[in-house]
């Protein structure tokens, strides 16, 4: 299955190796390139993969589907919602070295990168990023559009609202909720429950200000 990787920054990179590192063991997912609407990368290369053209060029490039490589939560959401509209069919991507448990729930969209680990019960929402190293243990409920940072460690039966970002190496306590739209800012410990559209920082973790 012939893939398009929309964007062509840092972590679109690391959706191409995933693609690729998967590939090399046998997945049918077959990275064609990326789609970047900053048209000075026109025909440049990342990982051997070439920058094809901007995303509005979509339909001019024959592929079987795509995936979004894109960190910023907000961007990522637009995405895929664009891409839902215009039936593009959204394929997820797991690193060889995940470890999702047998009866895991992933949607469409998400991306699950190197050493990331998703234990028993758990339902990961739709273009969800679980980043490098970030663990997510049994039976907790991630919204869509999520963005688990690298190294970030989350307890048992923790829920995360739609769109929030759980910050580089922090911790969310088990039994705790993360409401929608929210920020927990690196290394902050979670230890009550967040409101929607709150930034956290610190340890544990307290409100810095509402988000805008």
């Amino acid at each position: 299955m012939r893939v398009l990787i929309l964007g062509a920054g840092g972590h679109a990179q690391v959706v191409a190796d995933i693609l690729l590192q998967a590939a090399s063991r046998g997945s049918t997912l077959a990275p064609l390139g990326y789609l970047d609407d900053d048209r000075t990368l026109l025909g440049e290369r990342r990982l051997g993969l070439p920058i094809l053209g901007t995303i509005d060029q979509i339909d001019d490039i024959e592929h079987d589907a795509v995936i979004i490589g894109i960190g910023h939560n907000p961007t990522r959401h637009r995405l895929f919602e664009e891409m839902q509209d215009c039936n593009q069919f959204i394929v997820t991507a797991y690193h060889p070295s995940s470890i999702v448990g047998g009866d895991v729930e992933v949607g469409p969209g998400s991306v699950l990168c190197a050493g990331a680990i998703v234990n028993p019960g758990s339902r990961i929402g739709a273009n969800v990023i679980i980043n490098t190293g970030a663990t997510v243990d049994h039976h907790n409920v991630l919204g869509d559009h999520v963005h688990i940072g690298p190294g970030a460690h989350l307890g048992g039966d923790v829920r995360v609202g739609t769109g929030t970002l759980i910050g580089i190496g922090s911790t969310i306590m088990p039994q705790r909720t993360v409401g929608a739209w929210s920020v927990v800012g690196a290394g902050g410990v979670v230890t009550t429950n967040i409101g929607d559209e709150c930034v956290v920082v610190g340890v544990p973790a307290r409100s810095n200000r509402a988000k805008v």
